[in-house]
């Protein structure tokens, strides 16, 4: 009597690779089968989306899925794997190399649950899938006496509520950076020996071609995109990390090193950031970009007073009419406009200032901060990464500055002591 061998059923998978061509991936394979030994398979895209629709999907524990910069056409279908994924509640580690941050950005955004950039950093596939395995313990609050003190001008525990002040430049080269960084610099130097400066951070909206870090000589960290592409879970931790300090007293978030689209975030991404900064810092400057977008209006109506640079020129008188118009048209506070005029004429330059009278007039607008031409000096300092205060003390435009920043926080300390009356 013959007798029937039972072969031993093979592991339900535990993980799965997708991607274009695992091929591609040689690392991944590796680290795979050092993981998981067996337990895991390999698919394409398109065999991903039949796989997900099947009972034997539920098995997974979690999705390593690959892509490069030639997936980049496929980011829809990557993106129904992702969602499908996530439906089954099977964990997604996103494998990127040479991918976009654009690109990047979206996938992260379908709820990727980790990222890991390609080649592998040794382990970190094994550490990924155990942090997938293990949920975060829920962190028990650190008793009073434990809590760090603050140094001066970083994010401190909130309750601040402070001012925002944007700058919006009408056309370019208007100087709405100089203004910027300069005013933001005058704040945060406004105390008196033996008196602690107001806490001020600057933050460059401008996501394309912002140049607040050249202005000041400060890198274009990493932490900045990577806060951006993820403003939900941003705490004031994350927030802090993204920013630098000048001089130790200014904190500064620049624009990130990648040029991205101005519609890279969201109004409920800067609805998050504006509230962090504004919790934390007594002043809150931020260098708009000329372009207006769908979250121009998030920052108008945050702000308590929104600078409109300009100069006494035709391009600057037209697009200040179009903005106004715009505005009203959309029913936005434009009462919250307060327009500066770069390189004003001189006090003793009649005509110029018959002009700007005019111009005011027939925009039927009011143009109430004059700023003088700072000369080479402004591009000398920016050139070396200085503020004029440091670069040229006795510049006419780095006074006119600093006797604005001193007028702003006089009315602000005389509207904060009317509160608590």
């Amino acid at each position: 009597m013959s007798s029937a061998v039972l072969q031993p059923e093979a592991a339900p998978l535990s993980a799965c690779t997708i991607s274009r061509d695992v091929q591609n991936f040689d690392l991944l394979i590796e680290d795979m089968e050092a993981a998981l030994g067996e337990s895991w398979g390999d698919l394409g895209f398109q065999d991903a989306i039949a796989f997900l629709d099947q009972p034997d999907a539920a098995d997974l524990e979690f999705v390593a899925l690959a892509v490069d910069d030639h997936d980049e056409q496929d980011l829809t279908l990557i993106g129904e794997i992702i969602s499908k994924a996530k439906g089954l509640g099977i964990g997604v580690v996103l494998i990127a190399e040479e991918v976009s941050p654009i690109a990047l950005h979206q996938l992260l955004r379908l709820g990727a649950n980790d990222f890991i950039p390609y080649p592998l950093p040794e382990g970190e596939l094994s550490a990924a899938s155990e942090r997938l395995r293990t949920p975060e313990p829920t962190p028990e609050p650190a008793p009073l006496a434990a809590v760090p003190e603050t140094p001066p001008n970083q994010a401190s525990g909130g309750g601040k509520q402070g001012a925002i002040f944007a700058i919006h430049g009408l056309s370019g080269g208007t100087g709405a950076t100089t203004f910027a960084t300069n005013l933001a610099w005058e704040l945060a130097t406004l105390g008196k020996k033996g008196e602690e400066s107001p806490s001020v951070c600057l933050l460059d909206f401008d996501l394309q071609f912002g140049s607040v870090a050249t202005f000041l000589d400060l890198v274009r960290k990493d932490a900045i995109f990577e806060m951006l592409s993820d403003t939900e879970t941003m705490d004031r931790d994350i927030f802090a990390q993204a920013l630098q300090t000048y001089n130790g007293k200014l904190r500064v978030l620049t624009a990130p090193a990648e040029i991205l689209p101005l519609d890279f975030i969201e109004p409920t991404d800067i609805t998050h950031i504006l509230d962090i900064a504004r919790d934390c810092y007594d002043y809150v400057i931020i260098d708009m970009p000329s372009t207006l977008v769908s979250w121009s209006e998030t920052v108008l109506n945050a702000a308590d007073i929104y600078f409109a640079m300009m100069e006494m020129d035709m391009r600057s008188a037209q697009n200040a009419m179009r903005m106004v118009k715009a505005l009203k048209s959309e029913g936005l506070p434009v009462e919250k406009l307060r327009y500066v005029m770069n390189r004003s004429p001189k006090f003793t330059d009649l005509q110029g200032k018959s002009r700007i009278k005019r111009m005011s007039e027939s925009l039927d607008i009011t143009i109430e901060v004059m700023m003088p031409d700072g000369g080479k000096a402004v591009t000398e300092g920016a050139d070396h990464g200085l503020a004029l205060a440091d670069s040229a003390a006795k510049n006419a435009l780095r006074k006119e500055i600093a006797k604005l920043a001193q007028s702003l926080h006089d009315i602000n300390v005389e509207a904060a002591a009317g509160k608590s009356k």
